[in-house]
């Protein structure tokens, strides 16, 4: 026989006849008289098949199962208490879970302190982090698999069917090898680095800047020399490391301080700027849910 459905009615009946062991005291609490409160406890023994009082006249004791089930029965009535509350801070964004996806870059400098301070001032939200490039990100969305992502993007790319809200802006800056020919330089120009071998990030991951790079060397009349692509940063910056060539990165990269590397910011000219790129929190179209708007709110103070 399957578990036959019992109203939370009928365990509250139970727990003031258990707490009790009077059937006329438990009615008086429950406001009810005796007769139907004692037909109540009839009609759950019948439908769990078992005893939970003994009666005499002069007597209600529980039996081992009644005492077995008191406690766990409170503890339902306490949850079920509780569930109204519960459910105003779910719609508050006070409680429940929020599934976060980051690109790896994010998590060098402005993660960690923005989920520190999210998690301190939302201790009953469930937060949980995925690390993805901006393409998987794009497709968990479709698939309803996350709730909010944090993008790289050249500025002013809006994700199809997004919302975003910037969080960091940084300039592009050029890693290479510490045996390059160009490291010794405290600065460097386009000119001098522009025709160096480069290593790059598909552009199905970052296509906005992705383009950004390339229109730079277009501007100035070249053609990138791509001599290997890799997906996360920390491996373009190992390959760097390698003399595998040079790449351009975050300035917030940084702060990955793989031995063998340097890193230098490139002076542009009229009309050929090194890009900027920024990073946005992104949810899907419409009112944001309670929970991001939190995320929001904990977000580190950018101007503009």
């Amino acid at each position: 026989m399957s578990n036959p459905a019992i109203e939370l009615r009928l365990w509250r009946q139970f727990a003031a006849v258990a707490e009790e062991l009077h059937f006329g005291r438990a009615a008086a609490r429950l406001h009810m008289t005796q007769p139907p409160l004692t037909q109540a406890i009839a009609h759950l023994e019948a439908l769990l098949g078992v005893r939970l009082f003994e009666r005499t006249k002069r007597s209600v004791q529980m039996t081992a199962a009644g005492a077995a089930l008191l406690p766990q029965v409170l503890d339902l009535l306490r949850r079920a208490q509780a569930l109204p509350e519960q459910a105003r801070a779910a719609a508050a964004g006070e409680l429940g879970r929020l599934r976060l996806a980051f690109v790896s870059t994010a998590g060098f400098s402005l993660l960690p302190k923005w989920v520190r301070v999210f998690r301190e001032r939302n201790p009953l939200v469930e937060l949980e982090l995925l690390e993805a490039t901006g393409d998987m990100q794009l497709q968990a969305f479709e698939r309803h698999d996350i709730d909010a992502g944090v993008i790289l993007h050249s500025p002013g790319f809006a994700p199809p069917g997004l919302n975003s809200r910037r969080v960091a802006r940084e300039p592009l800056v050029l890693a290479l090898s510490e045996h390059h020919r160009l490291a010794a330089r405290p600065s460097l120009t386009l000119d001098q680095v522009l025709a160096q071998p480069l290593v790059i990030f598909p552009r199905r991951i970052l296509p906005s800047l992705y383009d950004a790079i390339f229109a730079m060397y277009h501007a100035a009349a070249q053609s990138p020399q791509v001599v290997q692509e890799a997906i996360q940063m920390q491996t373009i910056v190992n390959l760097v490391s390698a003399g595998l060539g040079v790449a351009w990165v975050p300035d917030s990269v940084r702060q990955f301080q793989r031995p063998g590397v340097v890193y230098r910011r490139v002076a542009g000219k009229k009309g050929r700027q090194v890009p900027v790129c920024e990073t946005s929190l992104v949810w899907p179209e419409g009112a944001a849910p309670a929970c991001v708007t939190r995320l929001i709110d904990c977000a580190p103070a950018w101007p503009g």
